[in-house]
């Protein structure tokens, strides 16, 4: 998608504090963190929320989060994984996105 903020840092476009990168995924650490540990995972590929993304997609990029989330050392202790959808939902980013939450105790209800 042309305009969209994360295909263009999925590109190369817009530079990013990258992760982890394959040929179908991104992962990079958000600018505006909200927890010690706050990285977001995207596909490659454009789909503007979970809602229009394949299991396939969705799923692999569940495997990349569990393989991140060890790598960061919040696999024991805990994380949040939240995948906001849609204006009530607080999609930001009209591109899906996983967020990767943890590195302290997290407040419930979430807000």
């Amino acid at each position: 998608m042309e305009n969209c903020l994360f295909c263009r840092i999925a590109s190369g476009e817009i530079p990013s504090k990258k992760i982890y990168e394959d040929d179908r995924v991104l992962a990079f650490y958000d600018i505006e963190p909200q927890a010690p540990v706050h990285v977001l995972v995207i596909p490659k590929a454009h789909f503007d929320s979970i809602l229009d993304a394949d299991d396939e997609t969705v799923g692999y990029m569940r495997g990349i989060v569990a393989m991140l989330a060890k790598q960061l050392g919040i696999d024991e202790t805990g994380f949040r994984l939240v995948v906001n959808t849609g204006r009530d939902g607080q999609q930001s980013v009209k591109h899906l996105h996983m967020h990767i939450l943890g590195g302290r105790g997290l407040q419930w209800p979430p807000g």
